[in-house]
């Protein structure tokens, strides 16, 4: 019996075809799937919550999109905030140091209270993991938070799609600019006694077109 190399044991494993239901109830998680890093966590189409308009009042979950930057690394300069001075800046020292003087001054000073007043010295319990989330935290860029208008009220999903809203918007504008015109031509009659002729039609609709704009 032929050995097999690991390389034509890992290619078998690959091409192997599972049973779609077992595939799909197993906790194996493919990597890189479409050039990317890691593993795919976006929701499958049932846990999707977020739904979209297809037309006729009818909605269905929405499909996500690939990003555009799959397959490359962000680089920390993107989302932490970088150094403005060099690293061996004098000034910086010496401002890092006075900053430490002070703090194991304070320390030494609470101690000592602590000491005299018979009561027990709380020890610092912060781990350096947790220190490093509270750098990583101040030194990240701060977005501002946007305000939100307390009387914002969320707009209700019409079931319609973009083509079937704007042919609905379209419609009404199209009443709405019939009404002006009997409007504006009624004024016209009025003002000077008679029908419209070309010139005066121009001037309705020029009149109409004013207020549709504004």
């Amino acid at each position: 019996m032929k050995m097999k190399t690991f390389q034509q044991f890992k290619e078998e494993i690959q091409h192997e075809v599972y049973d779609p239901e077992v595939q799909g109830r197993s906790q194996i998680r493919k990597t890189g799937e479409g050039g990317r890093v890691g593993r795919d966590r976006r929701k499958s189409e049932p846990e999707r919550r977020r739904m979209k308009a297809v037309g006729g009042g009818e909605s269905k979950p929405v499909s996500y999109k690939d990003r555009k930057d799959i397959g490359g690394q962000k680089q920390s300069s993107t989302r932490v905030q970088q150094p403005e001075k060099d690293r061996d800046d004098k000034k910086v020292k010496q401002t890092y140091a006075d900053k430490i003087k002070a703090e194991r001054r304070a320390a030494a000073l609470a101690r000592r209270k602590a000491k005299e007043s018979g009561s027990e010295v709380k020890k610092d319990t912060t781990s350096k993991k947790d220190i490093e989330k509270q750098a990583s935290t101040l030194l990240s860029k701060k977005t501002p938070e946007k305000k939100v208008s307390p009387d914002y009220k969320p707009q209700k999903a019409s079931g319609l799609t973009r083509k079937e809203r704007m042919s609905r918007q379209r419609k009404g504008e199209t009443k709405l600019r019939g009404i002006m015109k009997d409007q504006e031509m009624a004024r016209y009659k009025k003002e000077t006694g008679q029908n419209p002729d070309a010139k005066g039609r121009s001037k309705i609709m020029a009149r109409v077109h004013k207020r549709m704009s504004t």
